[in-house]
Protein backbone atom coordinates (compact mmCIF):
# COMPACT_ATOMS: atom_id res chain seq x y z
CA UNK A 1 0.00 0.00 0.00
CA UNK A 2 1.31 3.43 -0.93
CA UNK A 3 2.36 5.52 2.03
CA UNK A 4 0.45 8.75 2.60
CA UNK A 5 2.16 12.05 2.02
CA UNK A 6 2.27 14.65 4.82
CA UNK A 7 1.10 18.25 5.07
CA UNK A 8 1.83 20.72 7.86
CA UNK A 9 -1.07 23.17 8.18
CA UNK A 10 -0.60 26.51 9.99
CA UNK A 11 -3.99 27.72 11.24
CA UNK A 12 -4.92 30.23 13.93
CA UNK A 13 -8.63 29.35 13.72
CA UNK A 14 -8.82 25.83 15.11
CA UNK A 15 -10.67 24.23 18.03
CA UNK A 16 -11.05 25.20 20.85
CA UNK A 17 -11.38 28.66 19.25
CA UNK A 18 -14.97 29.83 19.07
CA UNK A 19 -16.57 32.79 17.28
CA UNK A 20 -15.56 32.04 13.71
CA UNK A 21 -16.89 29.61 11.12
CA UNK A 22 -13.34 29.84 9.73
CA UNK A 23 -12.29 26.93 11.95
CA UNK A 24 -14.40 24.62 9.79
CA UNK A 25 -12.14 24.98 6.75
CA UNK A 26 -8.96 23.64 8.33
CA UNK A 27 -10.80 21.28 10.68
CA UNK A 28 -12.59 19.54 7.81
CA UNK A 29 -9.49 19.50 5.61
CA UNK A 30 -7.65 17.62 8.35
CA UNK A 31 -10.69 15.34 8.83
CA UNK A 32 -10.95 14.22 5.21
CA UNK A 33 -7.44 14.54 3.74
CA UNK A 34 -6.55 10.96 4.70
CA UNK A 35 -9.22 9.73 2.31
CA UNK A 36 -7.16 11.34 -0.46
CA UNK A 37 -3.72 10.04 0.55
CA UNK A 38 -2.53 12.88 2.81
CA UNK A 39 -1.69 12.84 6.54
CA UNK A 40 -2.31 16.30 8.03
CA UNK A 41 -0.67 17.83 11.08
CA UNK A 42 -1.67 21.16 12.60
CA UNK A 43 0.38 24.06 13.92
CA UNK A 44 -1.94 26.40 15.81
CA UNK A 45 -1.60 28.94 18.63
CA UNK A 46 -1.91 28.58 22.37
CA UNK A 47 -5.60 28.80 23.40
CA UNK A 48 -4.56 31.69 25.68
CA UNK A 49 -4.50 33.86 22.55
CA UNK A 50 -8.20 33.31 21.85
CA UNK A 51 -10.89 35.75 22.95
CA UNK A 52 -13.35 32.91 23.44
CA UNK A 53 -12.84 29.18 23.71
CA UNK A 54 -15.32 26.34 23.62
CA UNK A 55 -14.27 22.69 23.70
CA UNK A 56 -17.30 21.34 21.84
CA UNK A 57 -15.46 20.76 18.54
CA UNK A 58 -12.24 19.38 20.01
CA UNK A 59 -13.79 15.92 19.69
CA UNK A 60 -14.02 16.41 15.92
CA UNK A 61 -10.23 16.51 15.54
CA UNK A 62 -9.23 13.00 14.45
CA UNK A 63 -7.37 11.22 17.24
CA UNK A 64 -4.29 10.48 15.13
CA UNK A 65 -3.84 14.05 13.83
CA UNK A 66 -0.79 15.73 15.38
CA UNK A 67 -1.70 19.14 16.80
CA UNK A 68 0.95 21.47 18.22
CA UNK A 69 -0.04 24.78 19.81
CA UNK A 70 2.79 27.33 19.75
CA UNK A 71 3.19 30.21 22.19
CA UNK A 72 1.46 33.41 21.18
CA UNK A 73 -0.59 36.16 22.83
CA UNK A 74 -3.16 38.79 21.89
CA UNK A 75 -1.43 42.17 21.98
CA UNK A 76 -4.63 44.06 22.82
CA UNK A 77 -5.62 41.83 25.72
CA UNK A 78 -2.37 40.45 27.08
CA UNK A 79 0.48 42.75 26.06
CA UNK A 80 -1.15 46.11 26.72
CA UNK A 81 -1.01 48.44 29.71
CA UNK A 82 -4.40 49.80 30.72
CA UNK A 83 -5.69 48.88 27.30
CA UNK A 84 -2.92 50.73 25.42
CA UNK A 85 0.00 49.31 23.45
CA UNK A 86 2.50 50.43 20.85
CA UNK A 87 1.00 50.28 17.35
CA UNK A 88 3.85 48.23 15.91
CA UNK A 89 3.16 45.48 18.46
CA UNK A 90 -0.02 44.61 16.55
CA UNK A 91 1.48 44.34 13.06
CA UNK A 92 0.51 42.58 10.88
CA UNK A 93 -2.21 41.79 13.44
CA UNK A 94 -2.79 41.52 17.20
CA UNK A 95 -1.27 38.04 17.30
CA UNK A 96 2.14 38.98 15.87
CA UNK A 97 3.86 37.37 18.88
CA UNK A 98 2.69 33.98 17.56
CA UNK A 99 5.34 34.28 14.84
CA UNK A 100 8.12 33.57 17.36
CA UNK A 101 6.51 30.46 18.80
CA UNK A 102 5.23 29.37 15.41
CA UNK A 103 8.64 29.45 13.77
CA UNK A 104 10.26 27.55 16.65
CA UNK A 105 7.56 24.89 16.92
CA UNK A 106 7.11 24.68 13.15
CA UNK A 107 10.77 23.93 12.49
CA UNK A 108 10.72 21.27 15.20
CA UNK A 109 7.71 19.65 13.51
CA UNK A 110 9.42 19.79 10.12
CA UNK A 111 12.57 18.12 11.43
CA UNK A 112 10.63 15.43 13.30
CA UNK A 113 7.80 14.62 10.89
CA UNK A 114 9.26 15.64 7.50
CA UNK A 115 6.13 16.98 5.77
CA UNK A 116 5.99 17.14 1.98
CA UNK A 117 4.06 20.43 1.81
CA UNK A 118 3.37 23.43 4.03
CA UNK A 119 -0.03 25.16 4.18
CA UNK A 120 -1.11 28.32 5.99
CA UNK A 121 -4.48 30.02 6.07
CA UNK A 122 -5.40 33.71 6.35
CA UNK A 123 -7.29 35.94 7.66
CA UNK A 124 -4.90 35.98 10.59
CA UNK A 125 -1.94 37.46 8.72
CA UNK A 126 0.62 36.07 11.17
CA UNK A 127 -0.25 32.58 9.92
CA UNK A 128 1.07 33.53 6.46
CA UNK A 129 4.09 35.17 8.08
CA UNK A 130 4.84 31.80 9.72
CA UNK A 131 4.20 29.91 6.48
CA UNK A 132 6.51 32.28 4.61
CA UNK A 133 9.27 31.90 7.20
CA UNK A 134 9.01 28.10 7.38
CA UNK A 135 9.05 27.80 3.60
CA UNK A 136 12.15 29.97 3.27
CA UNK A 137 13.97 28.17 6.07
CA UNK A 138 13.05 24.61 5.08
CA UNK A 139 12.79 24.92 1.30
CA UNK A 140 9.44 23.08 1.36
CA UNK A 141 6.67 23.97 -1.10
CA UNK A 142 4.02 26.16 0.49
CA UNK A 143 0.32 26.67 -0.18
CA UNK A 144 -0.92 30.10 0.95
CA UNK A 145 -4.68 29.93 1.54
CA UNK A 146 -6.47 33.30 1.38
CA UNK A 147 -9.93 32.78 2.87
CA UNK A 148 -10.36 36.54 2.47
CA UNK A 149 -8.40 39.10 0.50
CA UNK A 150 -5.54 40.35 2.67
CA UNK A 151 -5.82 43.88 1.29
CA UNK A 152 -8.28 45.83 -0.82
CA UNK A 153 -8.57 49.57 -1.50
CA UNK A 154 -9.31 51.09 1.89
CA UNK A 155 -9.08 47.78 3.75
CA UNK A 156 -7.61 47.34 6.30
CA UNK A 157 -8.64 50.85 7.30
CA UNK A 158 -5.56 51.56 9.43
CA UNK A 159 -2.86 52.89 7.04
CA UNK A 160 0.06 51.20 8.80
CA UNK A 161 -1.72 47.84 8.95
CA UNK A 162 -2.59 48.19 5.26
CA UNK A 163 1.05 48.81 4.30
CA UNK A 164 2.37 45.96 6.45
CA UNK A 165 -0.22 43.50 5.18
CA UNK A 166 0.28 44.56 1.55
CA UNK A 167 4.03 43.88 1.88
CA UNK A 168 3.30 40.49 3.48
CA UNK A 169 0.75 39.73 0.78
CA UNK A 170 3.25 40.49 -1.99
CA UNK A 171 5.98 38.42 -0.30
CA UNK A 172 3.52 35.55 0.15
CA UNK A 173 2.41 35.34 -3.46
CA UNK A 174 6.05 35.59 -4.59
CA UNK A 175 7.30 32.82 -2.25
CA UNK A 176 4.36 30.39 -2.20
CA UNK A 177 4.03 27.49 -4.58
CA UNK A 178 0.27 27.92 -4.90
CA UNK A 179 -2.04 30.70 -3.72
CA UNK A 180 -5.59 29.53 -3.03
CA UNK A 181 -8.74 31.62 -2.78
CA UNK A 182 -12.32 30.87 -1.82
CA UNK A 183 -13.85 32.76 -4.76
CA UNK A 184 -13.04 33.16 -8.43
CA UNK A 185 -13.45 36.94 -8.14
CA UNK A 186 -10.72 37.18 -5.50
CA UNK A 187 -8.44 35.00 -7.62
CA UNK A 188 -8.98 37.31 -10.60
CA UNK A 189 -8.33 40.38 -8.45
CA UNK A 190 -4.99 38.97 -7.29
CA UNK A 191 -3.99 37.89 -10.79
CA UNK A 192 -4.62 41.46 -11.95
CA UNK A 193 -2.77 42.93 -8.95
CA UNK A 194 0.30 40.73 -9.52
CA UNK A 195 0.43 40.28 -13.32
CA UNK A 196 4.02 38.99 -13.24
CA UNK A 197 3.00 35.95 -11.19
CA UNK A 198 2.43 32.87 -13.39
CA UNK A 199 -1.20 31.96 -13.96
CA UNK A 200 -0.46 28.42 -12.78
CA UNK A 201 0.18 29.69 -9.24
CA UNK A 202 -3.45 30.76 -8.65
CA UNK A 203 -6.17 28.34 -7.53
CA UNK A 204 -9.66 28.28 -6.03
CA UNK A 205 -11.05 25.96 -3.35
CA UNK A 206 -14.36 27.30 -2.09
CA UNK A 207 -15.71 26.87 1.41
CA UNK A 208 -18.53 24.44 2.09
CA UNK A 209 -20.61 22.68 4.72
CA UNK A 210 -20.10 19.37 6.48
CA UNK A 211 -22.84 16.80 5.89
CA UNK A 212 -21.97 14.77 9.00
CA UNK A 213 -22.40 17.85 11.21
CA UNK A 214 -25.86 18.43 9.77
CA UNK A 215 -26.91 14.79 10.10
CA UNK A 216 -25.81 14.91 13.73
CA UNK A 217 -27.75 18.15 14.29
CA UNK A 218 -30.88 16.72 12.70
CA UNK A 219 -30.86 13.65 14.92
CA UNK A 220 -33.78 14.01 17.36
CA UNK A 221 -34.44 17.58 16.21
CA UNK A 222 -37.76 19.08 17.29
CA UNK A 223 -40.11 19.69 14.39
CA UNK A 224 -41.62 22.78 16.04
CA UNK A 225 -40.30 26.21 14.95
CA UNK A 226 -38.27 28.33 17.36
CA UNK A 227 -40.84 31.02 18.10
CA UNK A 228 -44.29 31.13 19.63
CA UNK A 229 -47.38 30.46 17.51
CA UNK A 230 -47.85 33.18 14.86
CA UNK A 231 -44.35 34.53 15.61
CA UNK A 232 -41.66 34.61 12.91
CA UNK A 233 -38.07 33.98 14.07
CA UNK A 234 -35.07 35.04 11.99
CA UNK A 235 -31.53 34.00 12.95
CA UNK A 236 -28.04 35.24 12.19
CA UNK A 237 -25.46 32.83 13.57
CA UNK A 238 -21.85 34.00 13.90
CA UNK A 239 -19.66 37.06 13.95
CA UNK A 240 -21.28 40.32 12.89
CA UNK A 241 -18.33 42.56 12.10
CA UNK A 242 -19.11 46.24 12.82
CA UNK A 243 -17.53 47.43 9.55
CA UNK A 244 -17.69 44.53 7.11
CA UNK A 245 -21.23 43.48 8.17
CA UNK A 246 -22.49 46.74 9.64
CA UNK A 247 -26.04 46.16 10.98
CA UNK A 248 -26.92 49.79 11.78
CA UNK A 249 -29.18 50.29 8.77
CA UNK A 250 -30.88 46.99 9.61
CA UNK A 251 -31.53 48.19 13.17
CA UNK A 252 -32.98 51.44 11.81
CA UNK A 253 -35.25 49.49 9.46
CA UNK A 254 -36.54 47.34 12.32
CA UNK A 255 -37.19 50.46 14.39
CA UNK A 256 -39.14 52.05 11.55
CA UNK A 257 -41.31 48.98 10.99
CA UNK A 258 -42.00 48.80 14.72
CA UNK A 259 -43.08 52.48 14.84
CA UNK A 260 -45.43 51.89 11.92
CA UNK A 261 -47.00 48.95 13.73
CA UNK A 262 -45.96 46.53 10.99
CA UNK A 263 -44.02 44.35 13.45
CA UNK A 264 -43.89 43.82 17.20
CA UNK A 265 -42.18 41.50 19.65
CA UNK A 266 -45.24 39.24 19.45
CA UNK A 267 -44.99 38.82 15.69
CA UNK A 268 -41.22 38.92 15.00
CA UNK A 269 -38.10 37.82 16.86
CA UNK A 270 -34.59 38.30 15.50
CA UNK A 271 -31.78 36.29 17.07
CA UNK A 272 -28.22 37.55 16.59
CA UNK A 273 -26.19 34.63 17.89
CA UNK A 274 -22.57 35.20 18.97
CA UNK A 275 -21.97 38.51 17.17
CA UNK A 276 -18.63 39.11 18.86
CA UNK A 277 -19.65 42.77 19.32
CA UNK A 278 -22.60 42.60 21.72
CA UNK A 279 -21.32 45.50 23.82
CA UNK A 280 -21.31 47.71 20.73
CA UNK A 281 -24.74 46.64 19.51
CA UNK A 282 -26.60 46.59 22.84
CA UNK A 283 -26.78 50.41 23.21
CA UNK A 284 -27.71 50.75 19.54
CA UNK A 285 -30.68 48.45 20.06
CA UNK A 286 -31.66 50.39 23.19
CA UNK A 287 -31.50 53.75 21.38
CA UNK A 288 -33.86 52.39 18.70
CA UNK A 289 -36.13 50.78 21.29
CA UNK A 290 -35.99 47.37 19.62
CA UNK A 291 -34.39 45.21 22.33
CA UNK A 292 -37.66 43.31 22.59
CA UNK A 293 -37.44 42.28 18.93
CA UNK A 294 -33.69 41.92 18.32
CA UNK A 295 -32.00 39.60 20.83
CA UNK A 296 -28.24 39.31 21.31
CA UNK A 297 -27.66 35.70 22.28
CA UNK A 298 -24.42 34.06 23.52
CA UNK A 299 -22.23 31.42 21.93
CA UNK A 300 -23.54 27.87 21.92
CA UNK A 301 -22.02 24.58 20.84
CA UNK A 302 -21.68 24.26 17.06
CA UNK A 303 -24.24 21.44 16.94
CA UNK A 304 -26.75 23.59 18.81
CA UNK A 305 -26.10 26.52 16.46
CA UNK A 306 -26.91 24.28 13.48
CA UNK A 307 -30.06 23.03 15.20
CA UNK A 308 -31.16 26.61 15.76
CA UNK A 309 -30.64 27.38 12.07
CA UNK A 310 -32.67 24.32 11.09
CA UNK A 311 -35.62 25.40 13.25
CA UNK A 312 -35.60 29.09 12.30
CA UNK A 313 -38.27 30.48 9.98
CA UNK A 314 -35.57 32.33 8.08
CA UNK A 315 -31.84 33.07 8.15
CA UNK A 316 -30.11 36.44 7.90
CA UNK A 317 -26.91 37.07 5.96
CA UNK A 318 -24.87 40.29 6.26
CA UNK A 319 -22.07 41.18 3.82
CA UNK A 320 -21.05 44.77 3.07
CA UNK A 321 -19.57 46.25 -0.10
CA UNK A 322 -16.03 46.19 1.32
CA UNK A 323 -16.30 42.38 1.09
CA UNK A 324 -17.70 42.15 -2.44
CA UNK A 325 -14.99 39.66 -3.41
CA UNK A 326 -15.66 37.44 -0.41
CA UNK A 327 -18.24 34.80 0.47
CA UNK A 328 -19.08 34.18 4.15
CA UNK A 329 -18.41 30.55 5.02
CA UNK A 330 -21.85 30.32 6.62
CA UNK A 331 -23.55 30.82 3.26
CA UNK A 332 -22.96 27.13 2.48
CA UNK A 333 -24.42 26.10 5.83
CA UNK A 334 -27.42 28.26 5.02
CA UNK A 335 -27.73 26.43 1.69
CA UNK A 336 -27.72 23.05 3.42
CA UNK A 337 -30.19 24.11 6.11
CA UNK A 338 -32.88 24.50 3.46
CA UNK A 339 -34.27 27.52 5.30
CA UNK A 340 -35.32 30.74 3.48
CA UNK A 341 -32.56 33.38 3.41
CA UNK A 342 -32.85 37.15 3.73
CA UNK A 343 -29.59 38.76 2.59
CA UNK A 344 -28.34 42.23 3.46
CA UNK A 345 -25.66 42.64 0.83
CA UNK A 346 -24.27 44.87 -1.90
CA UNK A 347 -25.92 43.88 -5.19
CA UNK A 348 -22.72 43.77 -7.31
CA UNK A 349 -20.92 41.57 -4.76
CA UNK A 350 -20.26 37.87 -5.24
CA UNK A 351 -22.36 36.86 -2.22
CA UNK A 352 -25.42 38.60 -3.67
CA UNK A 353 -24.84 36.96 -7.05
CA UNK A 354 -24.33 33.50 -5.57
CA UNK A 355 -27.58 33.75 -3.68
CA UNK A 356 -29.47 34.95 -6.74
CA UNK A 357 -28.03 32.04 -8.74
CA UNK A 358 -29.53 29.51 -6.28
CA UNK A 359 -32.89 31.28 -6.12
CA UNK A 360 -32.34 33.21 -2.86
CA UNK A 361 -33.58 36.53 -4.21
CA UNK A 362 -34.85 38.12 -0.98
CA UNK A 363 -32.12 40.76 -0.74
CA UNK A 364 -31.64 44.39 0.27
CA UNK A 365 -28.81 46.91 0.26
CA UNK A 366 -27.11 46.48 3.63
CA UNK A 367 -26.57 50.28 3.86
CA UNK A 368 -30.11 51.41 2.94
CA UNK A 369 -32.60 51.32 5.85
CA UNK A 370 -35.65 52.14 3.73
CA UNK A 371 -34.85 49.42 1.19
CA UNK A 372 -34.23 46.93 3.99
CA UNK A 373 -37.59 47.80 5.57
CA UNK A 374 -39.48 47.24 2.29
CA UNK A 375 -37.69 43.98 1.46
CA UNK A 376 -37.91 42.62 5.01
CA UNK A 377 -41.64 43.34 5.18
CA UNK A 378 -42.15 41.43 1.93
CA UNK A 379 -39.97 38.56 3.18
CA UNK A 380 -41.92 38.21 6.43
CA UNK A 381 -45.19 38.27 4.46
CA UNK A 382 -43.90 35.44 2.27
CA UNK A 383 -42.92 33.43 5.35
CA UNK A 384 -46.38 33.89 6.85
CA UNK A 385 -48.05 32.83 3.61
CA UNK A 386 -45.78 29.78 3.25
CA UNK A 387 -44.38 31.07 -0.04
CA UNK A 388 -40.72 31.35 1.01
CA UNK A 389 -38.38 28.43 0.35
CA UNK A 390 -34.76 27.57 0.92
CA UNK A 391 -32.05 26.27 -1.39
CA UNK A 392 -32.76 22.87 -2.90
CA UNK A 393 -30.73 20.05 -1.33
CA UNK A 394 -29.48 18.87 -4.73
CA UNK A 395 -27.89 22.29 -5.22
CA UNK A 396 -26.56 22.53 -1.65
CA UNK A 397 -24.97 19.06 -1.79
CA UNK A 398 -22.51 20.23 -4.45
CA UNK A 399 -20.74 22.27 -1.76
CA UNK A 400 -19.73 19.64 0.82
CA UNK A 401 -16.46 19.93 2.76
CA UNK A 402 -15.49 16.41 1.71
CA UNK A 403 -15.59 17.32 -1.98
CA UNK A 404 -13.66 20.54 -1.29
CA UNK A 405 -10.95 18.49 0.42
CA UNK A 406 -10.70 16.36 -2.72
CA UNK A 407 -10.05 19.54 -4.71
CA UNK A 408 -7.27 20.51 -2.29
CA UNK A 409 -5.74 17.03 -2.50
CA UNK A 410 -5.61 17.27 -6.29
CA UNK A 411 -3.66 20.54 -5.98
CA UNK A 412 -1.31 19.03 -3.42
CA UNK A 413 -0.67 15.99 -5.61
CA UNK A 414 0.24 18.30 -8.47
CA UNK A 415 2.74 20.11 -6.25
CA UNK A 416 4.62 17.02 -5.09
CA UNK A 417 4.50 15.49 -8.56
Amino acid sequence: MQKNKKILMVAFHFPPFKMSSGIQRTLKFCTYLREYGWDPMILSVSPKAYDVVNPDQLKEIPDDVIVERAWGLDTARQLSFRGKYLHWMAQPDRWASWWLGGMWTGMQMIRKHRPDVLFSTFPIATAHMIGLGLSKRSGLPWVADFRDAMTEPGYPRDPLTWRVQRRLEAASVEQCTRALFTTQLTREMYAERYPHVPESKWGVVENGYDEDNFLDAQRGLEEAPLGKPNQITLVHSGILYPKERDPRAFFAAIAGLKREGVISADTLQIVLRATGSDELYRPQLASHGIEDIVRLEPIVAYRDALREMLRADGLLLFQGSVCNHQIPAKIYEYYRSGRPIFALVDAPGISAKMLRDVGATDQANIADASEIARALRAFVDKLRAGRASGVDYAVASQHSRRSRTGELATILNGIVA
